[in-house]
């Protein structure tokens, strides 16, 4: 087992035994965040679902008010009469063939990717590489689409996917230690309140069981599931 470190030790003793609102884990995940670099705040949320039941599967999108905190690299995979508006709504890489080239070479330097229908074809091929990395463009997540504009401009101001995966665990990064407690706490109740309404019918008896908050390399500070929305 890895040994603690001083301020890793601090700040396990500044959590107590206790469910918190998502305020109080708010500005607590700020005051026990010691890292010399900008930290990543996530949530994990346990829901009592059966992902491998297809009418149990949880998974979708949703705009964190105050933005991931991150600059998200997005390619945009299209034809050359949309490149333009493409370029313009903010993607940072815009092109078709050479892209699918590269990405058939092993390049993913990219967070996501955003297509156009008549596209999806030409990235059949290529499920091997982008699969595993979460990079393949969804309909669902709205990745997939004749208004790339707009989707590119969705996920460059702060908009996300997420999905369960097979312990019933939905992780989803919510914005940056830097952020003020307020706006961590935004992004965290936006989350949540998407989650609830994505409730599946068929999932039986209390559905979200636990909701943590975390930093990178801090513990992890436990939310009450009954007030979640408090202010």
């Amino acid at each position: 087992m890895a040994r603690l470190t001083k301020k890793q030790k601090e700040a396990k003793l500044k959590v107590e035994d206790k469910s918190y609102t998502v305020a109080e884990a708010s500005a607590l995940i700020k005051e026990i965040t010691n890292v010399n670099f900008d930290a990543s705040v996530d949530l994990a949320v346990r829901l009592n679902v059966d992902p491998r039941k297809a009418n149990q599967m949880v998974r979708g999108v949703v705009t964190l008010p105050h933005g991931t905190g991150k600059d998200v690299k997005v390619l945009a995979l299209v034809t050359p009469d949309k490149e333009a508006e493409a370029k313009e709504a903010g993607a940072d890489y815009v092109g078709l063939d050479e892209y699918l080239e590269k990405i058939k070479g092993g390049w993913t330097d990219v967070d996501v990717i955003v297509t156009m229908p008549s596209v999806m074809g030409k990235l059949g091929p290529l499920g091997r590489v982008l699969g595993p990395r979460g990079l393949m463009p969804n309909p669902k997540t709205g990745t997939v689409t004749m208004d790339v504009a707009k989707a590119v401009s969705d996920v460059k101001a702060g908009k996300i996917d997420f999905k369960v995966d097979k312990t019933g665990i939905v992780h989803a990064a919510i914005g940056k230690a830097s952020f003020d407690a307020e706006k961590i706490a935004g992004n965290a109740r936006e989350l949540l309140t998407t989650l609830v309404k994505l409730k599946p019918q068929a999932a039986k008896g209390v559905y979200i069981q636990s909701i943590h908050m975390s930093s990178t390399m801090s513990p992890s500070v436990e939310i009450d599931t009954k007030r979640f929305t408090e202010q």
